[in-house]
């Protein structure tokens, strides 16, 4: 099974075509318009807003402890939230624990911190598999974890989301809160990737 964008698209990307090819061609909607929201959710809100507050969270124990505490109100120290992060839940990876998001019903995310929400995540593959084999799917994807590791899958609903507070990377004490947010990726913060530096 491959989560990774393959040469066939999802039927959500298809359906998400057609919508807007119709739309444009009755002038409800500009494509123009499209990408200038797309963009507003990759670059203005989404995994950078979510890279900056786990670097911050690397760099300073007392956030750290606010973040894992009450993740919103954390996040909004830094002026980050808004729709879809309401009871931000934040968990922790450690060297014997992983832990890693889904949501089993549909694909509650917290669009604010993350960003737009990948396709695979999404997809019925991930969302029925992760929950009975975490261990072979994250494999899948390219993540494999020694035996020894617990995986914890988390199910994100509408009442509250989740954000993964991804080990720092071994050499990294060196490098500052922005360095640090460079290296952190969404799929990190979802759990089903490791930082690497």
């Amino acid at each position: 099974m491959t989560h990774r964008p393959s040469e066939e698209k999802p039927w959500q990307a298809v359906r998400t075509e057609a919508i807007e090819s119709l739309l444009n061609e009755i002038g409800v909607l500009e494509s123009a318009r499209v990408d200038q929201i797309v963009r507003y959710y990759e670059e203005t809100v989404g995994p950078k807003n979510g890279a900056r507050v786990v670097a911050k969270a690397w760099t300073d124990p007392t956030f750290k402890a606010r973040l894992l505490a009450d993740g919103l109100a954390a996040c909004a120290e830094l002026g980050i939230g808004g729709p879809e992060t309401e009871m931000l839940h934040v968990v922790e990876n450690t060297p014997a624990v992983h832990n890693v998001v889904i949501c089993t019903l549909c694909s509650c995310y917290p669009w604010p911190i993350l960003g737009l929400p990948p396709a695979w995540y999404k997809s019925s593959a991930y969302r029925s598999r992760l929950v009975r084999e975490p261990r072979r799917v994250l494999e899948e994807m390219g993540l494999a974890l020694g035996v020894d590791v617990e995986i914890r899958v988390w199910d994100s609903v509408s009442e509250i989301r989740y954000l993964v507070l991804p080990e720092r990377p071994c050499g990294t004490d060196l490098l500052d809160v922005e360095a640090l947010a460079a290296l952190v990726t969404r799929d990190a913060m979802i759990g089903v990737a490791h930082v690497v530096a």
